[in-house]
């Protein structure tokens, strides 16, 4: 089962989220998306880690075979080849890699190198499996390094995948393959604008999802209010708590150090293990 976390923006408890739950389970894979600023590896603090380097393919042009005929050019739907003057010149942080201008190339002067993007880490941490994504600085895109990330399957029952903030192509790469989607939201103006956000892309996914309240106060019910009026599931509302904050901000994962949030990110696995059995059976 892959649960992917998402929330529109950063700082909801997103990674709060994700980690915790991958902590209560009996065994699971962590995957963290958020491959432009990681930080799930900093509550887990994995061992025995091990590296991956992550290529893409980049074209190269033969100048002695390039008759300058544009076909390569015409064929790039992502403008990442142009004729400048008598060269042809690729733009390589725009091109995907599709390998299309090398097959249309009538005279074989495309060929192509691998160039570096990024990096996978994996490493365990107690019961999880703990697998991060970095990419290279200066890169523009994380789609690659996400592909890669998820790309490297184990054989667990749970997987929780913690997503880029907001609704870009990074998360769309990262909730393709996701069984439900878990919205993190805050109980603000802000926040409930991107809940809404992330609400639409699920939406548009066709993906089932429910939603998480952090930092809830007593009393102000905009956050509340937006799931009524949506209908959309809450699964659990985490209070305001200062103590969470603390160990939150020590790089404490806890469920780990406290029964009670134990308790309760449990229960929430629990839950939304059954909305997802509930889903299944009204599929078939």
């Amino acid at each position: 089962m892959r649960i992917a976390v998402l929330s529109g923006k950063g700082g909801t408890g997103k990674t709060l989220v994700a980690v915790n739950l991958a902590c209560v389970a009996d065994y699971a894979q962590y995957i963290d998306c958020d491959a432009e600023e990681p930080n799930g590896h900093l509550f887990f603090k994995p061992q025995n880690t091990e590296e991956k380097i992550i290529n893409r393919l980049i074209p190269v042009i033969d100048e002695t075979k390039c008759d300058l005929c544009r076909k390569c050019v015409d064929f790039c739907r992502f403008n990442a080849l142009a004729l400048i003057g008598n060269k042809i010149k690729v733009f390589d942080k725009i091109c995907h890699s599709c390998g299309g201008c090398k097959i249309v190339c009538p005279q074989n002067a495309i060929t192509e190198k691998e160039k570096r993007i990024g990096k996978v880490i994996s490493g365990t941490s107690e019961n999880v499996r703990v697998e991060t994504g970095i990419m290279e600085v200066g890169e523009s895109s994380a789609v690659p390094v996400i592909s890669a990330l998820l790309a490297d399957k184990i054989d667990v029952e749970t997987v929780i995948i913690d997503c880029p903030p907001g609704s870009a192509c990074s998360v769309m790469e990262s909730i393709k393959d996701a069984d439900y989607c878990v919205l993190v939201a805050e109980p603000t103006l802000f926040g409930v604008h991107n809940l809404n956000m992330v609400y639409e892309l699920v939406k548009a996914f066709k993906k089932p999802h429910g939603v998480i309240l952090n930092k809830c106060v007593e009393g102000i019910d905009i956050a509340e209010n937006y799931c009524k009026e949506k209908q959309l599931k809450v699964i659990s509302r985490i209070k305001f708590d200062k103590e969470l904050g603390k160990l939150n901000s020590d790089g404490e994962i806890v469920s780990r150090v406290n029964a009670g949030y134990k308790a309760m990110f449990a229960d929430t696995l629990k839950s939304i293990k059954e909305e997802v059995s509930h889903e299944t059976a009204s599929d078939s």
